[in-house]
């Protein structure tokens, strides 16, 4: 099977980035264009980013997880910490974060190291999810293999009915990680393939070094 795709183009011509126009702090500028793609671009869940992790067998893996916060300090997202990608961040804490907006012509490429979040931070996001929600993180052993999906489903009824009418409390091994940058890239689509792409390095002095990179 083979299908070609070179006359697959596109000319990118929605808005420009200059190195003159960027703030300090790259957060700042995370922010700026997150809520610009949330305000005035067709972007569904502009939270969604991809994580790529060294897997414990030594392959690097992409997957797409939803952002639930950033500060200065950094990105913050919810796994099982038994997973495949929890096991993975657990043995090497290296990853890197990407975000894609297609109709914005943009995307941000964040390097970091990650690491858990407090307890009582992760208890606090669980007791805010829809009750489902937190059903399924204590129903699903993410990552195993499941028989068939009746296992799943006859499982998730046992606990409704044992948690009826009770709190559903956050299992241990369910939680939140930060990945705190060290390095961040913005990359705005220009036309000819001139892209402007402006990289963030934090120095040992804990400031940010900004670059313009050749595209």
């Amino acid at each position: 099977m083979e299908k070609d795709l070179s006359n697959y183009r596109e000319s990118y011509e929605k808005g420009e980035l200059l190195k003159k126009n960027v703030p300090e702090n790259p957060i700042e500028l995370f922010r700026d264009w997150f809520i610009e793609v949330e305000q005035h671009f067709n972007q569904r869940e502009t939270n969604a980013m991809t994580i790529s992790t060294i897997g414990l067998d030594g392959y690097p893996k992409s997957r797409v997880v939803l952002l639930k916060k950033y500060t200065y300090e950094g990105f913050i997202f919810y796994t099982n910490y038994n997973s495949e990608k929890g096991k993975a961040i657990i043995a090497n804490p290296n990853v890197c974060l990407s975000f894609f907006w297609a109709d914005a012509e943009r995307q941000i490429i964040i390097k970091g190291k990650a690491e858990k979040i407090a307890e009582n931070l992760s208890d606090g996001y669980f007791e805010s999810r829809p009750r489902g929600s937190q059903l399924g993180a204590v129903v699903s052993n993410q990552s195993e293999v499941v028989n068939d999906r009746a296992e799943l489903e006859n499982k998730l009824k046992n606990l409704e009915e044992e948690y009826e009418g009770k709190d559903i409390p956050r299992p241990k091994h369910w939680g939140g990680f930060i990945i705190k940058p060290v390095e961040i890239e913005f990359w705005q689509g220009r036309p000819n393939r001139l892209h402007d792409r402006i990289r963030y390095k934090l120095q040992d002095d804990f400031q940010w070094k900004i670059e313009r990179l050749s595209p």
